[in-house]
């Protein structure tokens, strides 16, 4: 099966050439045919050399992509690219590259060899392994999960986590049935309404390290918007 990787970006310059080269010797490793896969970088509205060195990257290297997002969000970074993919499988992941890469094999093993439609990575789960992340950070993300979990009622574990891949044919049905925010709940989005659809779902236990420096991440803004979100995803529940 063919698949895209999108890692959005957004003023990224000191850490993209670097990281998009360690995952593409990742990949290079494990499917040498480079006609299978894509590194898809989504500039989201990107004021420093971003884009420069991304367009350097794919002048060299044909397995890897610009799209250029129209406004900021991750939500639409992830929709936009989606959107104008032809692969068979299509995720991303953070370029911090938190998420251990073999997690990558795991993933890709459940959707194409264990016809799973969506795999997502938790660090809440019992066998995940998180390393140097604050206590701020490890409370708001468990207090954010334990509301998910009683105001929608869903069974994830980790709604957060920046590592999840999907059937593409599946992206479709749900955007219609309510995945359709711009901002970070997209991710969140994207497994409630797969729930709710009753698709095929695997918690992927991952080993995470928390890089605090390059978190752009406001914890009380972004919670206020999140419980914003909550609320107007409840409405379309079935």
């Amino acid at each position: 099966m063919t698949f895209d990787i999108t890692i959005p970006v957004l003023n990224e310059e000191a850490t993209l050439a670097q990281n998009v080269g360690v995952l593409r010797h990742f990949l290079l490793e494990h499917f040498p045919d480079t006609s299978q896969w894509k590194i898809i970088i989504a500039d989201n509205g990107s004021t420093d050399r971003t884009e420069e060195i991304v367009k350097e990257l794919s002048s060299s290297y044909e397995e890897v992509a610009l799209v250029k997002v129209p406004r900021r969000g991750v939500g639409l970074a992830l929709k936009t690219s989606w959107g104008q993919s032809k692969a068979d499988i299509v995720g991303y992941m953070d370029l911090d590259l938190a998420t251990d890469l073999p997690h990558f094999l795991e993933a890709y093993d459940a959707i194409a060899e264990r016809d799973y439609d969506i795999v997502y990575g938790t660090r809440l789960h019992p066998n995940s392994k998180v390393i140097n992340r604050t206590l701020k950070r490890e409370i708001s993300s468990r207090g954010f999960n334990w509301i998910l979990k009683r105001y929608l009622g869903v069974k994830f574990s980790d709604g957060m986590c920046g590592f999840k891949f999907l059937k593409r044919s599946k992206y479709p049905a749900l955007h219609e049935a309510g995945a359709q925010n711009d901002g970070w709940f997209f991710a969140t989005e994207l497994l409630t309404v797969g729930e709710w659809l009753g698709m095929k779902m695997y918690e992927l236990p991952v080993k995470w390290t928390d890089d605090a420096g390059s978190s752009k991440v406001k914890v009380i803004p972004l919670a206020k918007k999140y419980l914003k979100d909550m609320a107007a995803l409840k409405k379309l529940k079935p």
